[in-house]
């Protein structure tokens, strides 16, 4: 009989253990398993981050969803309050083309671990039908979707069995931009007991004093007794990659309904990603400071060191030579490591070509492991443009998590001139309107420079490839801005810089939109006042100007006439030079932009240049001066066109655009005037013109005055 009371005790014991297990989960990624998480659709591990859509060069609709395995239990037969929660987990969205955007990723608690939602603005969460229900989500929306009621692209939503966010915030408000790449970190915490959610959002390790979205909520009628935790992803026709790179989570009951959930910490900063051979490894504790209560075994410890010490010097002369010879050696041994070291570091720093005393001002050389790391071995995938004799490479650097555009250099003489002419110049520059050099690289026969990424592409992609019509108000702003940055070069620089390859493709646009020349690769530095060398004339067809075909002789008034072809192209939404309609492979009578723009303004009709896709979305009177702009820069006469801060001023009304005349003025050379010219530059031109055809432009090198008609 006296059994069965210690039978109950013991039950108890273990029914309260039970009870304990079932309510309470933690992990991390620093202890958790492979095995114990669940990829569904099209989420994959990729360089020990998950990825919750796949990396596609190609515009993509997908959706793909993680969740650890075993459910959480979420409601407590006996309580009248949910479980509190606290989740911390960093994530990064990253682009292959930052022209396609559309997506996001969401927190979820979901009561499913096989289902996946529709992609795009479903976000993997939910279909279409409305098929799953009982969906608790923390979304994180770079895509403004109409259908939604989305408030922008660039938002933190709650969303409760539905796609519709009940609280939604703006995450500009923070500094926050989910589509830069960078890393953000996220906190969500909910207390059963008081019923409150707190979502935290910042690119700091450390959580913000105040919570970006706050909400009162009864989560229990949300979710099962058991549910499980995760995230899930999507893109819409895009190739956004959305990556958690670190994860932590716990959930308990309260004890104290007046105690708050304990919110977890950030990962340490040597942490890994999680332990594939394990379900459970815990971190060893940190070893504990001395206290009063070891005094006494520090101070025996060091009674026994003091008494070993002096047993040791009792020991005569032999352990004395003995620890001598053993010093001596081991000093010999680290002198010969040291020259050795430093030999290599010499013999490195002769195997770079002495690039090193050329490039004194450059910003930070990296290491060619680095960046090929950065940019997954160049792997064809991240290939995002093509400069001057070398291509470009989106790039992560793995030390800081920085998203930037590697530019490899062309394997041959000419691509190596250009090279070391790109960074002496660019690395000396600095201007808010030029493409940011951050280092450059020389090793393993390559050479690298590396610039900051432009988010939003080219100029030229902006304005012909994307499937939104870019605003006249950006349009505006970015002629100001290269207009400030050539100014900037031809009159503020200690020596004077000629780009020489003035082009949408070169004009590269940031986060905002605004302009930033890059490509520096054709530029030449001068003395300012003296006359520019003649060289072989290069760049494309439709920005050079004439009087450069024709003498090869590069000036800041050629890259004036570059920037005018380009105004126009901004403002009519028209290429420099566009192929005929009717004939395959031959150029019609007005195919010529700039010639096209004067017939319209000598027939009086110089606002029907405006492009008809902005459906007559801006003020007529800018877009006249504008206009005016590009036909008194593309002036045949290099005299009669304006500097680069005359035109700045123009274009912010500080002054008046001068009288362009209705009909185009002629070029014309008086026969001396014209040999006078040749007599200097024949030697330095090969007289050769060769016009090769791309998908996007055409691309001019040559020089001299062949197939050129004088007026």
């Amino acid at each position: 009989m006296e059994v069965y009371p210690l039978l109950i005790v013991v039950f108890c014991f273990l029914d309260s253990n039970v009870f304990s297990v079932l309510s309470t989960t933690e992990f991390d990624f620093g202890t958790l398993a492979l095995s114990i998480l669940k990829l569904l659709g099209d989420a994959h591990m990729g360089n020990n981050k998950i990825k919750l859509t796949r990396e596609l060069a190609v515009p993509n609709s997908g959706a793909g969803k993680v969740l650890y395995s075993k459910p959480v239990r979420f409601r407590q037969p006996g309580l009248d309050f949910p479980a509190s929660f606290s989740t911390f987990f960093s994530f990064s969205v990253t682009n292959l083309n930052p022209s396609s955007i559309g997506g996001g990723l969401a927190f979820v608690i979901t009561p499913d671990d096989e289902f996946v939602g529709d992609s795009g603005g479903y976000l993997g969460i939910m279909d279409a039908k409305g098929t799953q229900n009982g969906n608790f989500a923390i979304e994180f929306d770079t895509l403004m979707d109409v259908e939604f009621k989305d408030i922008n692209g660039n938002h933190v939503g709650l969303d409760l069995n539905s796609m519709v966010s009940t609280q939604v915030g703006d995450l500009d408000s923070v500094g926050v931009d989910l589509k830069s790449g960078d890393l953000v970190n996220s906190w969500i915490e909910y207390s059963g007991s008081t019923k409150k959610l707190n979502i935290f959002v910042s690119y700091s390790n450390l959580k913000p004093k105040e919570p970006f979205l706050s909400v009162t909520i009864d989560l229990s009628e949300y979710v099962n007794d058991f549910m499980f935790v995760g995230f899930c992803g999507s893109t819409q026709g895009s190739t956004e990659i959305h990556s958690i790179e670190w994860w932590s989570f716990s959930s308990s009951f309260d004890v104290n309904p007046k105690s708050p959930a304990a919110a977890l910490p950030p990962p340490p900063p040597t942490a890994s990603l999680m332990n594939p051979t394990a379900d459970s490894v815990t971190s060893s504790p940190p070893s504990m400071a001395p206290s009063e209560s070891n005094g006494t075994v520090n101070s025996e410890q060091k009674s026994s060191s003091s008494k070993c010490h002096n047993s040791f010097c009792k020991q005569g002369a032999g352990a004395v030579v003995g620890v001598v010879t053993a010093g001596a050696f081991f000093l010999a041994f680290a002198t010969l490591v040291l020259v050795w070291l430093y030999s290599k570091k010499i013999k490195n720093v002769k195997n770079s070509e002495n690039l090193g005393s050329d490039i004194i001002k450059m910003p930070k050389e990296f290491s060619y492991k680095d960046l090929k790391i950065a940019t997954k071995g160049f792997d064809s995938t991240r290939i995002i443009g093509h400069g001057a004799f070398g291509t470009v490479y989106k790039g992560i650097l793995s030390e800081t998590g920085d998203i930037v555009a590697v530019k490899r250099c062309s394997h041959n003489g000419q691509g190596k001139a250009e090279f070391l002419s790109e960074l002496s110049i660019i690395g000396t520059l600095r201007h808010r309107n030029l493409v940011r050099l951050q280092g450059w690289c020389h090793e393993k026969g390559e050479i690298l420079l590396v610039y900051d990424l432009m988010p939003n592409g080219s100029l030229d992609k902006a304005l012909f490839e994307s499937r939104i019509v870019l605003p006249w108000l950006h349009r505006r702003n970015i002629l100001l801005g290269v207009a400030s940055a050539l100014a900037y070069l031809h009159q503020e620089c200690e020596n004077q810089v000629i780009h020489r390859d003035i082009k949408t493709s070169n004009i590269m646009l940031d986060e905002g939109f605004n302009a930033r020349l890059g490509d520096f690769g054709l530029a030449k530095q001068i003395e300012h006042d003296k006359s520019p060398d003649a060289t072989v004339a290069a760049g494309t067809m439709g920005y050079l100007a004439p009087e450069y075909l024709l003498t090869g002789r590069a000036s800041e008034k050629t890259d004036v006439f570059s920037y005018g072809a380009v105004v126009l192209e901004v403002a009519s939404g028209r290429r420099p030079i566009e192929k005929e309609t009717s004939g395959v492979g031959k150029f019609g009578l007005n195919s010529n932009l700039v010639e096209w723009v004067w017939g319209l303004h000598k027939e009086g009709r110089l606002l029907a240049a405006a492009d008809s896709r902005l459906n007559g979305e801006f003020e007529e009177q800018e877009m006249r001066r504008v206009l005016l702009v590009g036909l008194a820069c593309s002036h045949p006469d290099p005299m009669a066109r304006p500097t680069m801060r005359g035109v700045v001023q123009m274009l912010v009304g500080e002054a008046e655009v001068p009288i362009v005349p209705r009909a185009k003025p002629s070029m014309s050379f008086t026969t001396s005037h014209l040999l006078m010219t040749l007599q200097d530059s024949v030697s330095d031109l090969n007289g050769m013109i060769t016009l090769s055809t791309s998908s996007s432009e055409n691309s001019f090198t040559g020089g001299g005055a062949v197939g050129m008609d004088l007026v």
